[in-house]
């Protein structure tokens, strides 16, 4: 199972605090025990809100909305995306992870979805044409 393990944004990362020495080493620890056991397929810090934008979809029109946005809770500050056996796993390693903010902090998992989870109406087309990016996706 995949999950997308999200590092929810305080006001300090939305303000660009960027993290201590020491909270960057912990970090690096962790990430390198996440890699050794075969856990840990990707993972990144994002930029502030106030360097990103959205776009709104209303049927066939586009709108683009500048950051920063508003609720720093619901925001994105960084993530992972991990395979492992269960959420229960997931968990675990969550809570092995160094606290990734000065003071409070929240981290949020998300299952991924896989092919199987789509069910009949995945064709077997749609099935081959997601194999095939993955795997050009794969050898870029």
């Amino acid at each position: 199972m995949r999950f997308m393990v999200m590092i929810k944004a305080t006001q300090d990362s939305e303000n660009g605090v960027m993290p201590s020495q020491e909270l960057l080493t912990a970090m690096g620890q962790f990430n390198e025990e996440l890699v050794a056991a075969g856990v840990m397929q990707a993972g990144e810090g994002l930029h502030p809100s106030s360097k990103g934008a959205r776009v709104r979809f209303s049927g066939a029109e586009r709108s683009v909305i500048d950051g920063p946005f508003a609720e720093t809770k619901e925001l994105v500050a960084g993530f992972w995306l991990w395979e492992v056996a269960s959420l229960a796993e997931c968990i675990e390693w969550v809570k092995r992870c160094p606290n990734p903010m000065p003071g409070d902090s929240e981290i949020e998992i998300r299952q991924v979805f896989s092919a199987e989870d789509f069910g009949a109406e995945f064709t077997p087309e749609l099935r081959e044409q997601e194999e095939q990016l993955r795997s050009r996706m794969a050898e870029q």
